[in-house]
This record gives structure tokens, sequence and C-alpha cells, in this order.
């Protein structure tokens, strides 16, 4: 069953929080309604405050007066919000700035709020609150965020940060230092990559020292790569190969008026060699295989720190029954085809190396949205969810799992395409193409829709052979799904898979 999330949080009102961080300021405000939080608004400016750090660390006018034109353009929508559900934090740049104290108290002024000027490691706390809540993990998770002046890397296991620490490196810094006048040259690039190892140096035998299932990175120059990939046609996490090409293709611009790299935004051009230098140390100095992209980062870790409660609450749970309750998905039917694809599931993973620790929630998160696009209209309705959830939030889960479970929904029934695997690697495509047959398998199952009249077949897996053995007129007690499961075993052989009923 779909586990309820506690209603204990004041509902129907209203939270902000506010992020003055040294490449831009952010505003997200939230809305708390019958035991869920919407994301009702969210701002972005691209302010590049620590642009204007001059060698005495002393904040430009100029900076400053570009932070206060940002704040006077969110103070309108702050005013409608109750002060106490309101907070505001600046981060590295005015840690540093000797002068921040000159911005803080005409911040203040503009916003009639207090600003918090917080550490790096309660920004990586926070950070890793946000990323915790937002993208829910099992055993320990590392994270990264690269800012504009500083760099946040933390450990941690669920909710609770294990090891966090705050590096002085950041896009906006690296970028000025190392790449004046938008020189982009290999020795420009060695020269940023061979300093932010050398930082990073520091505190890697530290976090080496803990074995993390899995690494997230924190919006800013992970999703902007991310973006990229996938213009490309690659559903994928990071790799190193694929930021050496990137590297490749940086330096070959030469300046950064010619850079152009389709999927990369105008607004992040400016800033990308610097976090890409940044990134690659990060990957070398942490010998990281792979990274995916985080839901959240600090905005959504000081919003969830308001809302103690929710830190308790089962992310994923809370995800999936918001999406069931909106789209008035049948919760009967949903938690029947779940319960048989966690139960093939367990079976499978016995028999196969190609899962690995969240390959269950991702399967049951499928089947039970499965119907979502029934909301649309029955034709097609499989077509319809997965449009769906490309286009809506899902809390608890990283951008290539919501694909994961976008792309087991679209295909759940009828013709298998298989051109849909082509933009996975082939670990990533082994685990998806084995979901799906088991979210298919549990569909036909559950065709009359009863709980009472669910064969219940053992799994044998052998290579891309399966094998349901049922027991002796156990399918021929059960006519339509027999039907059913022969015509998918016909749509399996057409996609290379041999599926056995018996």
């Amino acid at each position: 069953m779909i586990q309820e999330v506690p209603n204990t949080v004041i509902q129907d009102e209203y939270y902000a929080a506010v992020d003055l961080g040294s490449n831009s300021f952010h505003m997200v405000i939230v809305r708390v309604l019958s035991g869920s939080v919407q994301i009702v608004s969210k701002n972005k400016r691209k302010v590049r405050l620590a642009a204007g750090l001059d060698d005495e660390l002393q904040l430009s006018e100029d900076s400053i007066q570009r932070g206060l034109d940002c704040l006077k353009t969110f103070r309108e929508q702050l005013e409608d919000i109750p002060p106490s559900n309101i907070k505001i934090v600046a981060t590295a740049t005015l840690r540093i700035a000797s002068n921040a104290a000159q911005f803080i108290t005409r911040a203040e002024k503009v916003l009639n709020h207090k600003i918090s000027v917080i550490s790096g490691e309660e920004e990586a706390r926070q950070i890793y609150l946000g990323v915790a809540y937002t993208s829910a993990n099992q055993g320990n998770t590392l994270v990264v965020d690269i800012g504009g002046a500083s760099t946040e890397v933390i450990v941690g296991r669920d909710m609770q940060p294990l090891h966090l620490t705050s590096v002085d490196m950041g896009c906006v810094t690296f970028m000025e230092r190392y790449f004046p006048g938008g020189v982009l040259s290999e020795n420009n690039f060695d020269k940023a990559l061979a300093e932010a190892e050398a930082l990073v140096s520091l505190h890697a035998p530290t976090f080496k020292c803990f074995d993390w299932q899995q690494c997230l990175g924190a919006s800013g120059t992970p999703q902007a790569i991310v973006e990229i990939l996938l213009k490309r046609g690659i559903n994928d996490a990071i790799r190193l190969e694929y930021l050496f090409k990137l590297r490749d293709e940086v330096i070959a611009s030469k300046h950064i008026d010619s850079l152009s790299i389709n999927g990369l935004a105008e607004s992040r051009r400016v800033i990308f060699p610097s976090g890409l230098a940044i990134l690659i140390a990060l990957f070398k100095q942490l010998r990281l295989n792979n990274m995916q992209i985080s839901g959240g980062a600090l905005r959504e870790g000081i919003i969830y720190g308001m809302l103690d409660n929710y830190q308790r609450a089962d992310r994923r749970s809370q995800g999936i029954n918001q999406l069931v309750s909106r789209f008035h998905i049948d919760t009967a039917q949903s938690d029947r085809v779940k319960k048989v694809a966690i139960s093939l599931c367990r079976q499978m993973c016995q028999q196969s190396n190609f899962c690995d620790f969240d390959t269950e929630a991702l399967i049951s998160s499928a089947a039970a949205l499965h119907e979502l696009g029934l909301h649309v209209g029955y034709k097609k309705f499989h077509e319809h969810g997965a449009y769906i959830l490309t286009h809506v939030e899902l809390t608890g889960f990283t951008t290539l799992q919501r694909m994961f479970i976008r792309d087991l929904v679209g295909m759940h029934r009828q013709e298998i395409d298989l051109s849909v695997f082509d933009n996975y690697q082939d670990d990533f495509k082994e685990m998806l193409i084995n979901a799906l047959r088991i979210v298919r398998i549990s569909v036909i199952l559950c065709t009359r829709r009863r709980d009472d009249t669910i064969p219940a077949p053992t799994l044998a897996v052998k290579g891309s052979q399966w094998t349901l053995s049922f027991g002796d007129g156990v399918l021929l007690a059960h006519p339509l799904v027999h039907a059913e499961l022969i015509h998918e075993t016909w749509l399996q052989h057409k996609a290379g898979w041999k599926l056995i009923c018996q």
C-alpha cells in the first residue's frame, strides 16, 4: 500500500525562501495545503555579486546596486507572506566581502526583513536538506553544489549529513581569476583545473573514507551539463568522459563570446567554463563514476527546514500520493499492480546483475502511476501518462530516475518502442528493460481489477529468457489473463526477449 503522509503541518499557508548567492539571487514560494508542499513561484536573477569583489574583497557599488535592484522585484511577493514564514540567507560572497555589512543594511531596508549570513558549513547542511527531501536516497549519498564563490560537498544518509565542507572556489570567482578577458585557452583551463584539484585534494581523503551509493549534483553546472546531454539525445548520468568532451569544445571556442553549445542556457554561458573545470576536479579527486541531478538545493533546504514535520515524511510516497490524488488514479488498482510488481522485482533481482538499491522503488512507482494518463483519455493513455510525467514535479526522485519512471509508464502496454532504450548507457538500459518487463507483466496479471483474481507466478530469469510458472490449471482458470500473456509473449519476442508462461 502507498503510505499516507502525516498531515501535521499547518494547512493552507505560504512560505518563502530567498537565497542571496554569489552568482544568482533566488526566491521560491510554496503553499502548504492538505499534507502537501506545492511550489507556486520561483524567481531567479543573475546578479553575479562575486564579480564585484576587488583585490581587497570590497564589493563595487555597481554590484551592490544590481543586488538591490533584484531585491526590489522580490519585495512585492514577500509582502503577501507572514514574516514568520520567510527566511532570507546570504552565502559565500557576503561572508567574505569587507563591506558586506553595508550591503546587508541596505538590503534589509529594501526587503523590510532580516537577512542571515550563514557559514559555509550551515550552507552545506541546508543544501543537503534540500537535496535529501527532493531526491530521497537509500544508503550514503554524496552531494555537490558548485556556487558562484564556494563549492559545498556533503556526504549524508537519508536526512542526516555525516560530513560536510565548504571550499572557497566558485564558477564566478574562478571565471574572473583564470579566464581574464573571456579567453578560453588550454593553458587557462589547466590553471583553473589545477587550482580546483589542489583545493579539493585537501578534503578528498576524508570524503573517500565514506562508502556512498550515489552522487548527486545540486543544480548549477551539473544541471547545465544534463541539459546539454539531453539535447544530444543522451539520457544518462554525468560521466567524466562527457566532461572531457565539453572541455575540448570550450577550449576550441577560444573566447567566451564564441562559446556556443546546443542546450547551454545563455544565462550560464559566461560561467560555464569555470564551473566545468571545478566539476572535473571533483570527479578526479573524489573518484566519481557518475553524478545525477537532485531535485533541490539551498532554497528547498530552507523551506523544509521551516517545515520540520516534513523532514520525517517518506518523500517518495508523498510525491506518488500527490499524483495519484491529483489525477484521480484508481488507488485500489494502483496498489494491486504495485504489489505484484514488487514481488516480481524481488524475484528478478535475486537472479540478475542489473539491479541497484533503487530498482524496486522505480518499478513500484511506475506501477503505481501506470494509469496516470487515463485522466486525459483511454486511447493511448500510456503516452498521455508519459507526457504528464515529463512536465510535473515528482518529489523524491532525481532527474534520471524521473526519466526512468516516465519511460516505464509510456511503454507499459501495446507495442514496445526499442528506440527509447538507445539514449541510455548499457547498465541503465538493462535495468530499464528488466523493469519494463516486470511492469507490463504486472499490469496483465491484474487485468480483472480484483484482489482475489490475481495469479501469483514464480519467475525464473536466465539472461533475456524469462519463465513464469503458475502451477497446474492456473492459466486455464484465468483465460483472460492467459490470452493477454500470449499476446505479451509475442510483443516481447518482437523486442528480442523470450517470455515463457507455463
